[in-house]
């Protein structure tokens, strides 16, 4: 049955996402997955168990719309040990139905009706859409390849009185690059005196690699002020599919994102929350990602480099590029899908993280896999 009249589309050139597509392709062709960012290994045991446990001790209802107490305060011990940071529980944080729901409730707090909100290009595919359906209007910038780095010169010619907002990530997720402290602070100076807000995607916080340091906006008194930081559970304790993050932003900014966040989720898992709460209190539980991660990496890596991709090395999250310039002429997409289909690996094609679509013969890797996965991945890739 057919609605009979005609819906004009608030996202008329959004179809299905890239990693629903690409996971089931890899499915259907029973290729190892290595395009959608998620583990093929288990959490902790010890997370499982305290989630059960607090299933058992009741906690089933609606959790208060902020968060548990406790997971807040955990969230707020965690900031203090790693930044220095103090955050006031009760009015500059708020638990989120993971990242992506905090990164879209964060862009329809603020954006209205023809604000320019600048996103740099490769970006997580959500920013884009979710300033467009609030009436905003993405700004991209490209950046290029391998190294993505800014050019803060340029991005001050693409501020006018219309720029609501900067959305920035770090550890980036396609482009796997990390920021440094000479960008935060040419940030700074770029938003000083403006009314410009910051958007700061800092979900892959712990994976960051070769002895580098996150530089969190939090760090920044001058940034933090005027940004909303996004987190994930779900990145960080390999349990994606558990969908549960948070939101830090200053009084001001949060109390109008709690505005959005009570109508599109009000609150999330209850037990879910108390065992978090409960992990987080041991940093031992995230203070080795970096490491746990660099392995993955550097296997990565070394089983690759006999193959005909050309790379640099990941600075952070669990994704590789890679350019298959040497490879084939076909377009990124067409040359993730043979990979799939007739090579047995899937990947995605970096172009869906611009929106000019910029074909530069690169796809993305995820090596968020258990070790014998990545082996095996690596062999089917040297044959190619």
């Amino acid at each position: 049955m057919n609605f009979p009249g005609e819906i004009e589309s608030k996202l008329p050139h959004i179809g299905t996402t890239i990693f629903t597509t690409m996971s089931k392709m890899a499915s259907d062709y029973n290729a190892i997955n290595l395009s959608q960012g998620f583990p093929d290994f288990d959490c902790s045991p010890e997370l499982i168990s305290l989630v059960d446990q607090y299933m058992r001790k009741g906690f089933n209802q609606y959790a208060p719309l902020a968060g548990v107490i406790p997971l807040l305060d955990s969230i707020v011990e965690k900031m203090e040990k790693l930044h220095g940071i103090k955050y006031n529980p009760a009015t500059e944080l708020t638990v989120c139905a993971g990242a992506t729901q905090a990164i879209y409730t964060a862009i329809m707090a603020v954006v209205k009706r023809d604000d320019d909100v600048i996103i740099f290009d490769p970006s997580y595919d959500s920013y884009g859409p979710s300033v467009e359906l609030c009436g905003g209007k993405p700004i991209h910038i490209s950046l290029d390849y391998p190294e993505y780095k800014i050019d803060w010169e340029y991005v001050k010619t693409r501020i006018n009185d219309k720029t609501r907002m900067i959305v920035i990530n770090t550890p980036s997720n396609p482009a796997g690059v990390v920021l440094e402290e000479n960008d935060m602070k040419q940030l700074e100076a770029i938003v000083e005196g403006t009314e410009i807000l910051i958007l700061s995607d800092e979900v892959y916080e712990h994976i960051i690699f070769d002895g580098r340091v996150h530089q969190s906006v939090a760090m920044y008194p001058k940034l933090a002020e005027r940004a909303f930081i996004t987190y994930s559970f779900g990145k960080t304790f390999h349990a994606t599919g558990w969908k549960v993050g948070y939101c830090l932003a200053p009084e001001n900014l949060m109390k109008e994102f709690k505005k959005v966040h009570q109508f599109n989720v009000f609150t999330v898992n209850t037990a879910v929350q108390m065992a978090l709460a409960e992990f987080l209190k041991n940093e031992d539980n995230y203070i080795g990602l970096p490491s746990f991660y660099q392995e993955k990496r550097d296997l990565f890596s070394q089983v690759i480099s006999a193959s005909r991709f050309s790379f640099v090395a990941s600075e952070g999250t669990y994704f590789q590029l890679v350019n298959y310039k040497d490879i084939s002429d076909l377009s990124e997409m067409e040359f993730a899908i043979w990979l799939t289909k007739e090579k047995g690996v899937g990947a995605i094609p970096v172009s869906v993280f611009h929106r000019s679509k910029l074909d530069e013969k690169v796809v993305r890797f995820s090596f968020s896999k258990k070790l014998e996965t990545i082996e095996q991945a690596g062999e089917l890739i040297c044959k190619i």
